[in-house]
């Protein structure tokens, strides 16, 4: 009794313990060979500061879904789960917004008024081809405030697995960065350079709100450099990041200085230069062409000292968006698209987390960048986006002539391979007026920077919006092309790699493999495999009760 006692106590002992130790420690095991259900040690920082409940509505539910789409959905459950284990305050829930006939229109018009627009998918079941409406997106709300989060990654061209494959690499980012912006207080400042002629606030209306879900954002003038250049360059250090958008404008000395001395300080930077001055708006007008000219701003030097070159040439390229131009006459009159060289498409040429995984950014008259080869041990260049392998190089100046789309393109005449269009430099940078003449007196002049990054975009128009009567439309819409390209994720990847402090826009990086099963041969081989799982076991069940019987009657027959 004792001994038994005694075994008891010791069970419960042992019982308490472990119980004990397993609230104090946590550990999950992940076992998959990609590592994809192990979060980034910046997705946990974020999901970890969720004090009170974050509610996570997920509208991605449905009988119809394709498989493709039931992978998302499973992915983005799991997803959510591992978030939750982390921090029982994180809830969701699947919601089908289509699943009621009755408030179906309803649910619909709410949806769309609140930015979610929904997808038409084509199913394709037993051979037979129908299509559906789902709605990829989540909402996630905090402290009475909503963020919606995108769940599925387009490009251009690709198919609904290769949809998929890249929705599921973007999952963890996606949730990640629409947490963020609930649970994380502003903190970093952005200048929008004013004062040499940039762009108007209304073409980069959509992207400077985009922006103001992560940071402070304001116009900064550089006319007061004339003035009080030291006081300007105090100012301009209250910021974080400087977007310089379309200057047209040559800077002066003066300016450029006080940026220089910026950029030593450890601000960072985001150029949109036109090298070139052309605009395809130039060209509607009565003759239909204009002169694309050599622009002078005054930063050759500028970018030369830091590691790059904009060549004031013009890159056409054979992979590039048409334009849209009315044919016929009278009632014949109808919108049709040509091939256009000069809007070349760019995509990202690394994983680089700034530009991994997204779809074609459109440019406009976009020139080449040169990198080059000073400063290579302490300033690290990347490049970010290239044009096609088949491009040209058109020296200016050069009339340019909406007729050219008429002429058939040589593809052998586009034999300059990729070119440069945006570049990434990180390092210490050193200054662009060490051992020159300064253009003032100024305190404390510095002749290398701190560690510090800035990214140069040779294209102005990466950045501009359509206008219509209801005001700025979405960057990266095209509406005469009726097609969305990646123009405002890459600028906005862009901005937060500049400024992130806590790794997130790396989880951008995360590669996972998606395996899919080969539709063409489901539906050829379905009966097969459905009568092989249904009568395969009948049979063999049918053997083993014959064999038993007649081996127990052989037995006991005697």
């Amino acid at each position: 009794m004792n001994k038994s006692l005694k075994h008891i106590i010791i069970v419960i002992v042992a019982v308490i313990a472990v119980n004990f130790v397993s609230t104090k420690v946590y550990k999950r095991f992940d076992l998959t060979t990609d590592q994809r259900y192990t979060l980034n040690e910046a997705t946990l920082d974020i999901i970890k500061k969720a004090e009170t409940p974050i509610v996570i509505d997920v509208f991605l539910e449905g009988e119809d879904f394709p498989s493709e789409f039931r992978r998302l959905q499973s992915e983005t459950k799991q997803l959510l789960e591992e978030f939750r284990a982390y921090n029982d305050n994180i809830s969701f829930k699947f919601i089908n917004p289509t699943e009621d006939e009755d408030t179906r229109d309803q649910a619909i018009k709410q949806l769309n008024a609140r930015g979610l627009t929904p997808m038409q998918l084509n199913v394709q079941e037993n051979g037979k081809q129908s299509q559906e409406v789902i709605f990829p997106w989540a909402l996630a709300s905090y402290d009475e405030v909503t963020v919606k989060i995108p769940l599925v990654k387009n490009k251009i061209g690709e198919t609904q697995q290769q949809l998929v494959t890249n929705s599921v690499q973007h999952l963890e980012y996606a949730f990640a960065d629409g947490i963020s912006k609930l649970v994380n207080p502003k903190r970093r400042k952005i200048a929008v350079l004013k004062g040499n002629n940039e762009m108007d606030n209304l073409n980069i209306a959509d992207y400077v709100k985009t922006l103001r879900d992560y940071y402070f954002i304001a116009p900064f003038t550089l006319d007061s450099v004339s003035n009080n250049p030291e006081k300007t360059l105090k100012s301009l250090q209250d910021f974080d990041l400087i977007i310089a958008a379309k200057p047209t404008e040559a800077f002066t000395e003066e300016e450029k200085f006080v940026l220089d001395q910026y950029t030593m300080n450890g601000g960072k930077s985001l150029w949109l230069i036109d090298q070139v001055a052309m605009d395809k708006d130039s060209l509607y007008n009565d003759f239909g062409k204009n002169v694309a000219l050599a622009r002078d701003l005054n930063l050759t030097d500028f970018f030369f000292k830091y590691g790059v070159r904009i060549n004031p040439v013009l890159v056409s390229s054979m992979y590039s968006a048409p334009i849209v131009l009315l044919s016929g006459e009278g009632s014949n009159t109808r919108a049709e698209r040509f091939p256009w060289t000069y809007s070349p498409l760019a995509q990202g040429i690394s994983t680089h987390p700034v530009v991994n995984n997204l779809n074609y950014i459109k440019f406009d008259f976009a020139s080449p960048i040169d990198t080059l080869k000073n400063n290579l041990k302490t300033v690290k260049k990347t490049v970010l986006l290239q044009s096609a392998p088949l491009s040209k190089l058109e020296g200016t100046p050069r009339e340019i002539s909406l007729d050219e789309v008429n002429n058939q393109q040589d593809p052998a005449s586009f034999n300059k391979g990729s070119q440069n269009l945006a570049v990434l430099l990180e390092g210490k940078f050193t200054s662009v007026y060490n051992n020159r003449v300064k253009p003032f007196d100024l305190q404390d002049v510095k002749n290398e920077s701190v560690p510090t990054k800035m990214i140069v975009i040779s294209d102005g128009d990466v950045i501009k919006n359509e206008i219509d009567r209801n005001g700025p439309k979405e960057l990266g819409y095209d509406s005469k092309l009726n097609q969305f390209f990646g123009n405002k994720e890459f600028l906005v990847n862009a901005a937060n790699y500049l400024l992130d402090d806590n790794g997130l826009i790396n989880i951008r990086s995360k590669e996972i493999a998606v395996a899919f099963l080969n539709s063409e041969k489901i539906t050829e081989e379905k009966t097969k495999w459905q009568l092989l799982n249904i009568l395969l076991p009948l049979v063999l069940l049918g053997i083993f009760g014959f064999s038993f019987n007649y081996f127990r009657k052989k037995k006991y027959a005697k």
